[in-house]
């Protein structure tokens, strides 16, 4: 999936990114005698660049720990980073021929579904392993050619369900839904739509916008218009000029219910009028990163959120154990044992004590800093965890729940 930038770590950005990339694989990837490639291309730059720090800190902490318990196959693990940039450039797909001609066995990334899509023909085309820790839109389950493709975050079906039934819960009735237009959103818009409609709402009107307008009057007269009790607003960094043009026009949070999701889930703070987003609700995909928040904070001293983070991690140390329970680190191994060690097998939650399972012939089910893990066939996670949040009137949110919903719910 596309993430919204936090404007308010814009500035440090930069500095963050560049700590990460200083990580002992990158230390390792100039004339490394390390066995197993691991390539990233998540963002540096562009306008997904604030998720950087969190998803390098969940690779480079899994990577330590990996090798800290003798690597894989007795050999180290080497990680080579890359830019994805955004949906904008052409950047990501110049960062897979990048590692591609490095011949690394598997990809994590990216962080946006849009740009995953601009190179993951080219990774199936090369028998190359892709896993991301970001990507939430619903096209990639049957994407014709998404057979090396996994995924350690959900599914915007997943998403979308626990949304729609909290703003059922809250007493709404007609829901209008604004998105923007890019394989998140509306496939997003789609999976609220399902399951308001399902849970005995009304879905009174589905607007899919173009996200690099400039101003959003149309969009906003058409709410106007639509006699809604609240408004469902998949956006990315377009919402700071959205949400102010709704509240003028006496549309805001307190005249009727707001709901945000992952992709503008942010603390705005002073950005905006105190007290404007106040009583907004939201969702976003992930279970608390409490469990690795610390050690994460070694690898990067400087990080102020974890966006992400925990899945980054677990898709790291999942490909890590693929390729030690396959007793090869091709990418084909990884591919083939990648479902198998994340289900249906003896529970372990850190390398060391999985690869200690594997060494003795056991089959393994990890559970992760994300929560349980369990491929499906496709790639998909087939249950998550959801979190429910809520603003105050500093416009910064709060957890208020988190809810675990599988698909066969």
């Amino acid at each position: 999936m596309s993430r919204f930038p936090r404007a308010l770590l814009a500035v440090a950005t930069a500095s963050v990114t560049a700590l990460a990339l200083a990580s002992c694989g990158d230390e390792a990837s100039e004339g490394s005698d390390c066995g197993m490639k691991i390539g990233t291309i998540l963002p540096q730059t562009g306008s997904l660049a604030f998720l950087g720090p969190p998803e390098f800190a969940g690779v480079d902490l899994a990577i330590e720990e990996i090798n800290e318990a003798g690597g894989v196959l007795d050999e180290c693990v080497d990680v080579l980073h890359e830019d994805s940039g955004d949906t904008s450039t052409d950047i990501a797909s110049q960062s897979a021929d990048s590692l591609i001609a490095q011949d690394v066995d598997a990809i994590i990334g990216a962080a946006s579904s849009g740009v995953s899509f601009q190179f993951i023909d080219k990774l199936y085309e090369e028998g190359i392993v892709q896993i991301s820790p970001a990507n939430t839109s619903p096209d990639f389950t049957t994407y014709e050619r998404g057979d090396y493709f996994f995924r350690t975050a959900p599914s915007d079906v997943l998403q979308g369900r626990v949304l729609a039934d909290q703003i059922i819960a809250d007493g709404h009735a007609s829901v209008a839904i604004l998105a923007l237009q890019d394989a998140y959103g509306t496939g997003l818009a789609d999976a609220v739509e399902e399951n308001i409609t399902a849970f005995g709402g009304e879905v009174v009107m589905k607007t899919i916008y173009d996200p690099n307008a400039s101003e959003f009057s149309a969009e906003v007269s058409e709410l106007a218009a639509a006699d809604a009790d609240a408004v469902v607003l998949i956006t990315f960094n377009e919402f700071t000029n959205l949400a102010p043009e709704l509240v003028e026009s006496n549309l805001g949070p307190q005249d009727l219910g707001w709901y945000m999701v992952d992709g503008n889930l942010s603390n705005y703070g002073d950005q905006f009028p105190e007290g404007m987003l106040e009583g907004t609700r939201g969702t976003f995909p992930g279970a608390d990163p409490a469990s690795i928040q610390e050690r994460l904070l070694e690898i990067d001293p400087e990080l102020v959120d974890y966006t992400y983070a925990p899945e980054s991690y677990d898709a790291t140390i999942l490909l890590a154990l693929a390729a030690a329970a396959g007793d090869s680190y091709d990418s084909e191994t990884i591919k083939d044992n990648l479902v198998d060690v994340s289900r249906e097998g003896t529970e372990c939650t850190s390398y060391a004590d999985c690869l200690e399972l594997i060494e003795n012939d056991e089959d393994i089910d990890y559970n992760g800093a994300s929560g349980p893990i369990e491929f499906s066939p496709e790639g998909d996670i087939t249950a998550a965890t959801i979190g429910i949040y809520e603003y105050g009137p500093d416009n910064t949110y709060e957890n208020i729940d988190y809810r675990f919903q599988t698909l066969e719910e």
